[in-house]
């Protein structure tokens, strides 16, 4: 079965005023659809590789054939990428992490050490990419990565993710990618993200 662009999960203008309604749409119908006729594509001649998920692709991104490893990391984790944040915002969710979610952060220094540590490395992301909170090892870690690598490859689960590509922010905040880091955290859901943790904990 080929890949498929999945729903937005609630209405474009949901995430108004912090994402607009046309970011959204830009966004996700042309930026995340780009990215799954993409990996597609790639995909075509490898019947084999069509049947695995998105995660198991990732996974064992060493094993896909170097002729397409790039194309598969660059839209597959483009996919993936995309698909994990849309999830994580919502219009309406709890605003503040709770429960074992909220003491792992307390781990890290609190919520606002959070922000400051992921605010800090989505703005410091030279060029396209991501900042992440992962699991690693079972810990908390807040990482980056170029382009649309995604931590999957490197063996880590992200628990949640700020796309800091242009295409996320420069019709709503020009070139302020901080400003847009900041407003960013309105739209989060906490329960979907706790949800994430406690997957991330249980997975291999």
């Amino acid at each position: 079965m080929p890949f498929e662009l999945p729903p937005l999960p609630y209405a474009y203008d949901a995430l108004a005023p912090h994402i607009s309604k046309e970011t959204m749409e830009y966004h996700h119908d042309k930026h995340h659809a780009a990215y799954v006729t993409n990996l597609n594509n790639a995909l075509k001649d490898y019947p084999d590789l069509q049947t695995k998920s998105i995660e198991d692709l990732l996974i064992g991104i060493k094993g896909v054939p170097e002729a397409i490893r790039q194309a598969v990391i660059n839209n597959g984790g483009g996919h993936y990428n995309h698909t994990l944040f849309w999830e994580i915002m919502a219009p309406g969710g709890s605003k503040t992490p709770a429960g074992s979610l909220a003491d792992a952060i307390n781990g890290l220094g609190g919520f606002d050490k959070l922000k400051e540590m992921m605010n800090d490395a989505g703005a410091k992301r030279f060029g396209s990419g991501w900042a992440w909170l992962v699991l690693a090892g079972g810990h908390l870690k807040v990482t980056s990565t170029a382009n649309q690598d995604c931590p999957l490859m490197d063996g880590q689960f992200p628990v949640f993710g700020v796309d800091v590509w242009e295409h996320a922010y420069y019709i709503d905040y020009r070139n302020r990618r901080p400003d847009y880091l900041k407003a960013w955290w309105s739209t989060l859901n906490w329960n979907v993200i706790g949800k994430r943790y406690e997957s991330g904990l249980k997975t291999p």
